[in-house]
């Protein structure tokens, strides 16, 4: 609920003085920004800077008893004591994790909870489908709201996400990390979108790592660290990108991507003639024919647009997913790997590209999450070694620097680049030599990513072989030794380092 008054002709929405704590703990410290009318503000910070904090704040989940200070939304002082206050003062969340119904419709996810009724007192399917189309003509889109979510692509999802707000006639919209999982031109077909909102009078809050996409869309940015305010920067005035950074991360970035020097040896992984049948067309398949080798102490980047088939391919090795034919040769002899137990075994490791659905179990710990992969190995008697575990788990936690309070932390309390290096370090954990890493910067800041950056070149000094999926390209060339790039189903080029750059990746995708 809002009570009371503010300044007329200022800021749509302002927050002042919050300070929010967990446990002791000070998430917010004395936080202030304004947000202005017809207003895009980005908010930028390392993983574990405040900002989701923020936004629980102003979207509810965390109920005004539960931090210092105030928000004030139009002419009034807001005590949201729930989400449902959130919605009804006039604020809309858009969350990183899409949080959809996938067996309902597109017209009942937009209108869940709100549906319009008959007189008897029953949904009125035809108006609720008319108001879907409504607002879903007012961003531009023709999806089909009578279809279910659940067939929809990861963009196409997003804008029902934007759609479920808009028909609650937001004053604001708050969006975190809306585009990690979109294709650029997924992306700059949402930009748009919040651009023409923006012009129609709805301000915005904006999350993303992407600095880039930030600098493009944003009218004004605020850099948090720590929990506190750091610096705002406006775009009339330039966006100095370094500067910005340094201002993120609390210290001189010098260089994005680490200069190792690592040496290439003999092949320790072939795959030959790959086929893996496609997750959801019967009878077809999205890798048809694939085939690459892998050299020790060798970065690959694996290329490819989205639906490439370069998650498939991998969790196809991996034992994840079933794969139709094909062979895999490790360190020279054939090997057959029917599920991740027998990748394992041969000295494979995968990390997902969705770590929070498969890649750490979400009721344990930090210590546990990193050695369950070992577990056999600290067995004494029948109980688990306990010291022993804690030991080699707090090994890993120093090497990785995991910033966490400790290594009894639940994992689901740190942040994305955090969770990240724990993930890491289960694989580590079990002596492989070949990582393949699938999208393991996503969601994850700037100086975060400096150091999975460093991590992986740690790796290939040491002589493990890695491979790399990425949507960022820039990311790819600047890390990997030499590239596969996939598309339609098959190998469309193989590039060295000095032959490969942004544009010769991009057109072997698009198999231009």
């Amino acid at each position: 609920m809002c009570s009371g008054r503010a300044e007329k002709n200022g800021p749509i929405l302002s927050i002042r003085n919050v300070t929010k704590k967990f446990m002791g703990t000070v998430a917010l410290r004395d936080v202030s920004l304004d947000l202005f009318p017809n207003e895009i503000l980005g908010v930028l910070g390392e993983n574990g800077a405040g900002k989701s904090t923020l936004m629980k704040i102003l979207s509810g989940v965390y109920p005004v008893t539960e931090y210092e200070g105030e928000v004030v939304l139009e002419d009034e002082l807001c005590r949201f004591a729930s989400p449902l206050d959130s919605q009804r003062g006039g604020i809309g969340m858009i969350y990183q994790e899409l949080n959809l119904e996938l067996d309902l419709s597109a017209a009942e996810n937009i209108l869940l909870g709100c549906s319009p009724m008959t007189r008897f007192g029953l949904i009125d399917w035809k108006a609720q489908e008319a108001s879907a189309r409504e607002v879903m003509k007012r961003l531009n889109s023709n999806i089909d709201v009578t279809v279910t979510v659940r067939s929809l692509s990861p963009s196409m999802q997003q804008i029902v996400c934007i759609a479920r707000a808009l028909v609650r006639n937001p004053k604001i919209l708050i969006l975190d990390e809306p585009t990690s999982m979109l294709t650029e031109g997924e992306t700059r077909n949402l930009l748009d979108i919040l651009r023409r909102l923006r012009d129609e009078g709805i301000a915005c809050l904006y999350i993303s790592h992407k600095l880039d996409e930030v600098f493009d869309l944003c009218d004004r940015i605020e850099v948090m660290r720590d929990g506190r305010h750091i610096s705002i920067w406006e775009r009339g005035a330039g966006y100095d990108s370094k500067r910005i950074i340094e201002d993120m991360i609390g210290r001189r970035l010098d260089m994005m991507y680490p200069d190792m020097t690592h040496e290439i040896g003999e092949e320790v992984l072939r795959v030959e003639n790959f086929q893996v049948p496609h997750p959801y067309a019967n009878g077809k398949s999205i890798i048809s024919d694939v085939s690459f080798s892998l050299r020790k102490g060798e970065i690959l980047g694996l290329g490819g647009l989205v639906g490439s088939g370069r998650s498939e391919l991998l969790g196809a090795i991996f034992g994840v997913i079933p794969h139709t034919s094909g062979r895999i040769i490790k360190n020279g002899k054939p090997v057959q790997i029917r599920e991740p137990i027998d990748a394992k075994r041969y000295g494979i490791g995968l990390m997902t590209e969705d770590r929070k659905k498969d890649g750490f179990i979400s009721t344990m710990n930090v210590c546990e999450n990193m050695t369950i992969t070992i577990l056999r190995k600290l067995v004494r008697g029948l109980l688990l070694d306990k010291k022993k575990e804690y030991a080699i788990a707090g090994e890993y936690f120093n090497r990785l620097n995991v910033k966490a309070p400790g290594l009894s932390t639940q994992i689901t309390n740190l942040s994305g680049g955090n969770q990240q290096k724990v993930i890491l370090a289960k694989w580590l954990m079990c002596g492989l030599d070949v990582i393949f890493l699938d999208e393991p910067t996503r969601g994850i800041d700037v100086g975060t990513k400096s150091e999975i950056y460093k991590i992986i070149l740690q790796l290939a000094q040491s002589g493990v072989s890695v491979v790399v999926i990425s949507s960022e390209i820039a990311e790819l060339t600047a890390i990997c030794d030499r590239f596969v790039v996939l598309g339609k189903g098959v190998v469309q080029a193989e590039l060295d380092r000095e032959a490969a750059d942004e544009v010769s990746i991009i057109r072997a995708a698009s198999n231009t």
